[in-house]
């Protein structure tokens, strides 16, 4: 960006110079589709629960109306920061009932679509966060 300095009508140069942080040997989203989304290459087509070290492939909810409780066990164990639920193709929000022992136990929510979910876990990751994305898929 240049800025003009006009008490001396000279043009400085400022730059500003942004590094991604690295994530080598952390999992992350390197892909997603239509009833999928890939973890490091490797392509899961079930709903899953992702960190930046454990990828659970057999996470037992199949839709955000069947979600339960005991679905969020799993993800209440990773004791996450932020906790990103995707919900599918479309944005459902869960019921503050079902929410509430995560909120309890001062982990961040947000819900979104699975593919937001998946493009916003790997910016916080990036980021340095302690984020957790469980995926309805």
């Amino acid at each position: 960006m240049l800025h003009r300095n006009d008490s001396t009508s000279t043009i400085k140069d400022f730059r500003v110079k942004i590094e991604r942080e690295q994530v080598e040997g952390r999992n992350l989203f390197t892909g997603y589709g239509e009833g999928y989304v890939a973890v490091n290459g490797t392509r899961y087509m079930a709903s899953l629960v992702v960190s930046a070290r454990r990828v659970i492939a057999d996470w037992p909810a199949p839709s955000i109306d069947e979600l339960q409780a005991d679905h969020l066990a799993a993800i209440l164990e990773l004791e996450p920061e932020v906790l990103l639920l995707g919900t599918g193709a479309r944005f459902t929000f869960p019921s503050q009932a079902l929410l509430a022992p995560v909120y309890r136990a001062g982990i961040g929510v947000e819900v979104m679509d699975t593919q937001a979910a998946c493009r916003t876990y790997n910016i916080l990751l990036g980021e340095g966060r302690d984020v957790v994305a469980a995926l309805i898929l």
